[in-house]
């Protein structure tokens, strides 16, 4: 029996879930209200240069690669989902070049560094979970299969389930380090204290498995799940804003779609209110939100410059303190992603983003503002640049918490509310389905926060798994 499915949001998770569900067989509507598919990933032009938005790397690539063998399974055999996709990830040679207090390391730390020896261990402790994570992104909590990676990671952390507790349990490594570590529980939105205790292993992880661009940019990930989408029969209509949502339809601005199942792939409290839910005081706990400036340069960088440089503030702590009361920090971690003619992106110009973690305020950031200005000063001073990075940009897009807060999320928070940290992992809520209406379903980082594009694709495996399952055969 064909199922009449309607998904909400052409995001990532949107996209994938679409995809798979029509592949299996049902007859699925994408609404999106954007005029692009990607959601918050999204690809500009610049003075007639590529640039990505959103996610700037993809990590633990195996989940991508269960969600395209996911799509071979559930259809007949014929064109592979990799050769419709058409992504070809290419693996960076490094992590990043972290710059602290006066100090710069790469990640992995090199041979002859004062961190490296306790880098090597940390990394040969803990690199080799990926498998294990892997598991856990993409495998369902209540299944006894995933006991094996559960336990693996549990005999890291022990009773130090937070990476706050965990990183302060280990008198071996330098504080410097431990804050070069504990700063990626930002990927998350959120500080060290309220993340689970495997967000420490993520940059060993990343160290030894790689990150990875595809060939063409990120922007990529959405185009092939795109493909996919359109390849299993799915329509998708742009530009189209939902009004309403209930059991059995999906109303827009434009037309009423009957439903038999809906599926949510909106950010944080959206959908409730979509569905006739009196609105919430705003919560009084958000995850960071983030200004990004995507610029083209009037000329090339220093060789010395990696691909993703990160400067951290001098003292971590007080970043964590203005997120938590939404107001801005006197320093923020910073990246900056650079790409030389030809790398990555078929540009024949340098281009750049330079993006600022920033607090959900929800208010509109420009190039001019002293908060851009003071940390462009700061970071290019930190790479030897001549100039600040915002200086060298002869065209520009900036994107900012007023920009994010269009999204729904309140203040610009790319993850809303987060969770406790116990339940930033496979116990988060809300779930993908409820009992209490079991036409809805969920996927997206409402339900997967942090983690980027493997833990949202990981959700909608096992969103999709659990909704095949229960849809009738």
């Amino acid at each position: 029996m064909t199922a009449r499915i309607v998904v909400i949001g052409a995001g990532l998770g949107g996209l994938a879930a679409s995809a798979l569900l029509a592949r299996a067989g049902h007859q699925v509507t994408v609404i999106e209200r954007q005029d692009w598919v990607g959601g918050k990933s999204r690809r500009i032009e610049l003075a007639g240069q590529r640039i990505d938005t959103g996610p700037s790397m993809v990590t633990f690539p195996d989940v991508w690669r269960q969600v395209l063998a996911a799509y071979d399974a559930l259809g007949p055999t014929g064109e592979s989902a990799a050769d419709i996709a058409g992504v070809t990830l290419e693996r960076l040679p490094e992590v990043g070049r972290y710059y602290y207090r006066g100090s710069q390391a790469n990640l992995p730390v090199e041979a002859g560094h004062h961190w490296h020896d306790a880098w090597k261990r940390f990394e040969a402790e803990h690199g080799t979970l990926g498998p294990a994570i892997t598991d856990l992104l993409v495998s369902d909590p209540w299944d006894p299969k995933v006991l094996p990676a559960l336990g693996r990671l549990l005999s890291r952390y022990g009773t130090r389930l937070t990476t706050e507790a965990f990183l302060k349990g280990l008198p071996w490594m330098p504080q410097y380090l431990k804050d070069v570590v504990a700063i990626h529980t930002l990927n998350a939105g959120v500080a060290p204290s309220q993340t689970l205790a495997l967000y420490a292993s993520m940059a060993a992880v990343m160290a030894t498995d790689g990150v990875w661009v595809p060939q063409g940019g990120v922007y990529e990930i959405p185009l092939g799940l795109e493909k996919l989408a359109r390849h299993a029969g799915v329509d998708i209509h742009l530009s189209e804003r939902v009004v309403s949502v209930s059991k059995g339809s999906v109303v827009t601005e434009r037309a009423t779609y009957d439903a038999d199942y809906v599926v949510s792939a909106l950010d944080g409290g959206i959908l409730e209110g979509l569905m006739g839910a009196p609105a919430k005081k705003a919560p009084k706990r958000l995850s960071c939100s983030g200004v990004a400036v995507f610029g083209v340069l009037d000329e090339d960088l220093p060789e010395h410059v990696v691909t993703h440089s990160v400067m951290m503030p001098d003292r971590p702590a007080d970043l964590f303190g203005a997120l938590g009361k939404r107001v801005v920090p006197q320093q923020t971690m910073a990246f900056l992603n650079y790409y030389r003619p030809g790398q990555i992106y078929p540009n024949t110009r340098s281009v750049a983003a330079f993006l600022l973690t920033a607090p959900p305020n929800g208010l509109p950031f420009g190039i001019d503002d002293e908060f851009v200005q003071s940390e462009s000063r700061r970071f290019s001073e930190v790479l030897g640049l001549t100039r600040p990075i915002t200086e060298m940009m002869t065209d520009h897009m900036i994107l900012d918490p007023e920009y994010f807060q269009g999204f729904g999320a309140v203040g610009g928070a790319l993850y809303g509310e987060p969770a406790p940290w116990w339940r930033s992992g496979p116990l988060h809520k809300p779930g993908y389905n409820s009992p209490r209406n079991p036409w809805l379903w969920r996927v997206g980082s409402s339900v997967h926060p942090g983690g980027g594009i493997p833990a949202v694709l990981g959700g909608v495996l096992i969103s999709t798994r659990r909704m095949l399952a229960h849809l009738p055969a």
